[in-house]
């Protein structure tokens, strides 16, 4: 797309079997670069999602030229979609959180650095919100401010390898909300970028995908804290 770089991490195989057409996807959190594998961690989905399949056959027609797709039945696109959804599901968090329904929200990405949504976490966080974000890069959210960002809590995790994973987890209302994909929360991402964001559904890959999460937040050895200050402490 003319002006836009494309991020987006997207794989599809078509397959005429029997009587009907299968699209078969692999999505990502990185690129198909084979030496980057070699250094990055990121985590990827395979599907045959019949919904997802028509979204992937969508945003290839819209990077080739032959569409202008605007909505999507379950992917979030950047620069269409994305940045609305995500607002979207930060807002939803807040409004519902209650004592007896106490809302969550974990962000693992590269950057943080978008003003608009850094404000809309701040409010989830004034709201009672526990926010958990796990950026390895640039943070320009300040945790730890009281009465401002007290309920959020920034870690850096670096190790042998590149984190290059990026997850996006909503609890809301009791009900646990998944994306991943390949995009940071940053202006040019958001707005400048082809970038794809997708849901996990099923519930046995839902939990696998909590347990890495967990795993990330847990660490004690690779991980450095970001203080109110906006200093890194081991």
């Amino acid at each position: 797309m003319l002006g836009l770089k494309t991020n987006c991490k997207i794989a599809m195989v078509i397959r005429r079997e029997q009587d009907s057409i299968k699209r078969y996807l692999h999505l990502s959190t990185g690129n198909f670069n084979e030496k980057t594998a070699r250094l990055y961690t990121d985590i990827g989905l395979m599907t045959c999602d019949e919904d997802m399949g028509i979204d992937g056959s969508a945003l290839f027609n819209l990077l080739t030229g032959y569409s202008l797709q605007k909505s999507w039945r379950k992917f979030l696109v950047a620069p269409t979609t994305l940045r609305s959804n995500i607002s979207r599901l930060i807002e939803a968090t807040t409004r519902n959180h209650s004592t007896e329904n106490p809302g969550r929200i974990i962000i693992v990405v590269n950057s943080l650095v978008d003003p608009e949504l850094i404000r809309m976490l701040y409010r989830a966080s004034m709201a009672g919100v526990k926010v958990d974000l796990v950026i390895r890069g640039i943070c320009c959210l300040r945790p730890g401010v009281s009465g401002i960002s007290e309920n959020i809590q920034v870690k850096s995790i670096v190790g042998r390898f590149l984190e290059h994973t990026r997850i996006f987890y909503f609890k809301s209302n009791g009900q646990s909300t998944i994306y991943m994909g390949s995009a940071d929360i940053m202006q040019r991402n958001l707005d400048r970028r082809v970038e794809l964001v997708f849901p996990i559904e099923d519930i046995q890959i839902k939990r696998r995908v909590r347990s890495i999460i967990q795993d990330l937040l847990d660490d004690e050895v690779k991980s450095r804290y970001l203080n109110s200050r906006g200093e890194y402490e081991r």
